[in-house]
């Protein structure tokens, strides 16, 4: 049986450099044709997602997913077709306006899927958000209750409403909802925290974090959404379905912050509940104001001190993410038709794993 050819849209970023590795290293793919408006030189890409971009099966080729000329280009292989189209494109910074949304996630997600709806490809894997989800402690299951906290979580669930009217009318689709991903080029999960951490090292002070101690950040680890993007082309996966990504860890901020004074040998603490309401009641904006004022300088004095003038990672926090809002997740569902988390706990190890991933690239302070 030949090997399928796969597209990976947005292929260049965090969760996309790991899959287009992961499908390089499995060897499960013909050929392997990457789709990013950021080109691999200016991505900070480590040395063994470089090597992987270099493999003779991988093609990378830069454009614009909300063009539909673009798309449909991009969609158009010389001697054969796609059978798997995995999109892993959408603005993910927080902070930006509705509109950036409207068109680089929703717009995006619809018109990459309208493509492949017409071009009738096997299998299109949407990779969402478990953001989606109304935020409670009880662990959220595909079936609850939607309500999305973020700006990012509200247009990835509109296009998934789009995409399943697709669905119903031909479009071969599967909807992942992972939890926060971490892992090696994390920029935007866990590495804030885990750079708060070297900033309280130098600073020589006690890092404390709003709310309290059990405040929910379910973990998925990035080789795990890897595992299950390729496990949903299988037959195993019936067309329609939707599923979460989470580990067994239960991760919350105490288990964050005791991997982090493990690595850091500093001490950590919260606000608690209380205190946290009463700050955040005041005004949001000029409370995380006040908290990146306090990590900014210092994170770059650490930088100068080792001579980083360009890096991705940056301490800032966005006020969406300073809510009392707990991401919580069963991730189960999935197992149910034969896919196993190698990643099933978060460990110190992981965070000393990417904290080296950016220090081989000299973007990581001595801290």
């Amino acid at each position: 049986m030949s090997k399928p050819n796969v597209l990976v849209l947005g292929g260049v970023g965090f969760i996309g450099r790991n899959f287009v590795k992961w499908l390089v290293d499995k060897g499960v793919a013909n050929k392997i044709r990457v789709v990013d408006k950021v080109l691999p030189d200016t991505a900070f890409l480590g040395a063994e997602h470089k090597a992987a971009f270099n493999h003779p099966s991988v093609e990378y080729k830069q454009g614009n997913l909300t063009n539909a000329a673009s798309i449909s280009k991009m969609f158009t292989l010389e001697g054969g077709e796609f059978q798997f189209v995995f999109n892993l494109a959408a603005e993910t910074k927080y902070g930006q306006t509705e509109e950036v949304y409207n068109e680089k996630v929703y717009d995006l997600s619809v018109k990459c899927a309208t493509e492949a709806f017409n071009r009738k490809v096997q299998r299109f894997i949407e990779v969402s958000t478990a953001q989606v989800y109304q935020p409670h402690s009880k662990p959220n299951k595909e079936d609850s209750k939607t309500e999305p906290w973020t700006l990012i979580a509200k247009y990835k669930l509109k296009a998934e409403e789009k995409l399943k009217e697709l669905q119903k009318q031909g479009l071969n689709l599967v909807i992942l909802r992972p939890a926060c991903v971490y892992g090696p080029g994390d920029v935007a999960g866990l590495a804030p925290r885990i750079i708060c951490g070297a900033v309280y090292k130098h600073l020589n002070e006690k890092m404390k974090f709003l709310w309290s101690e059990d405040l929910l950040i379910n973990t998925v680890h990035a080789q795990d959404v890897c595992k299950a993007l390729w496990h949903c082309t299988t037959p195993a996966v019936k067309i329609g379905t939707t599923f979460n990504l989470a580990d067994k860890n239960e991760t919350n901020q105490e288990k964050i912050n005791k991997h982090l004074e493990a690595v850091y040998g500093i001490k950590t603490g919260f606000l608690g509940s209380i205190a946290s309401k009463v700050a955040t009641s005041l005004s949001m904006k000029a409370l995380t104001e006040e908290v990146n004022d306090k990590h900014l300088k210092p994170w770059s004095d650490l930088c100068k001190q080792s001579n980083i003038h360009n890096s991705p990672l940056t301490p800032y926090l966005d006020p969406e993410l300073l809510y009392n809002n707990p991401l919580s997740v069963d991730g189960s569902a999935i197992e149910a038709t034969g896919f196993k988390y190698d990643y099933p706990e978060l460990t110190t190890e992981h965070f000393k794993q990417m904290i080296a991933y950016f220090k081989d690239q000299k973007l990581f302070p001595n801290a």
